[in-house]
């Protein structure tokens, strides 16, 4: 957005600072324990320093942003354990949407999981941890959109977000994306073969593997 394009003011002012402080965190642009200073934030964006205080208020509420008392914002560590626990819950609402998938998806969109599981496969094949990565993002994505649960989509994108770093470092250990491409898979068949519970158990086996792997 071009800097005489932004609001400088009002909702569009820090809608438009959320936007941009969140995929800069999200894309680790912003490292965790970092600074978040109003004032130069507020002249790099373009708006006001209430604008972007009321950014980062949203995005504590996230759980992107910590803020600390007489002391300003800062990006949010999130600890090991911390991780472990967003994946505890995350293995709860993903099995249902696994499960509800099974039953709603449409044969078109039972299609694109089997291509993103050749696709996958064939990273891991080529060498390709980042392309994994994003894959499994994206199958995670498809298997949501598929369950029609919205209230669980909104649930696992706000928990989902705290996990970016974690995943990150978890896709590029070596040896990971080989050991996880068929937990993948499990899921993607059971989802085709329309068996919900297999689904939801396919689900949870693979985020127990995760939680193994991040206390590593």
């Amino acid at each position: 957005m071009p800097k005489e394009a932004r609001p400088s003011t009002g909702e569009q002012a820090k809608q438009h600072a959320l936007t941009q402080l969140r995929q800069a965190i999200l894309l680790g642009e912003m490292a965790p324990a970092q600074r978040l200073v109003e004032n130069e934030l507020a002249e790099q964006f373009g708006v006001t320093r209430a604008s972007i205080r009321a950014a980062l208020i949203d995005l504590a509420a996230e759980g992107l942003v910590e803020r600390i008392r007489n002391r300003g914002s800062r990006v949010r560590v999130v600890t090991v354990e911390e991780a472990v626990a967003i994946t505890e819950c995350r293995m709860v609402l993903e099995g249902l949407c696994a499960a509800k998938a099974a039953v709603a998806a449409s044969d078109e969109q039972l299609t694109e999981l089997a291509d993103l599981g050749a696709a996958m496969t064939k990273a891991v094949a080529d060498g390709e941890p980042v392309t994994y990565s994003e894959l499994n993002h994206e199958l995670h994505d498809r298997i949501r959109e598929c369950s029609g649960q919205q209230t669980a989509v909104e649930l696992l994108e706000r928990l989902n977000a705290q996990l970016v770093r974690h995943r990150f470092q978890l896709a590029l250990r070596p040896g990971r994306p080989q050991h996880s491409l068929n937990e993948h898979l499990s899921m993607i068949e059971a989802i085709r073969d329309r068996d919900p519970q297999a689904a939801e158990v396919a689900v949870r086996a693979h985020l127990t593997s995760v939680i193994e792997a991040l206390r590593d």
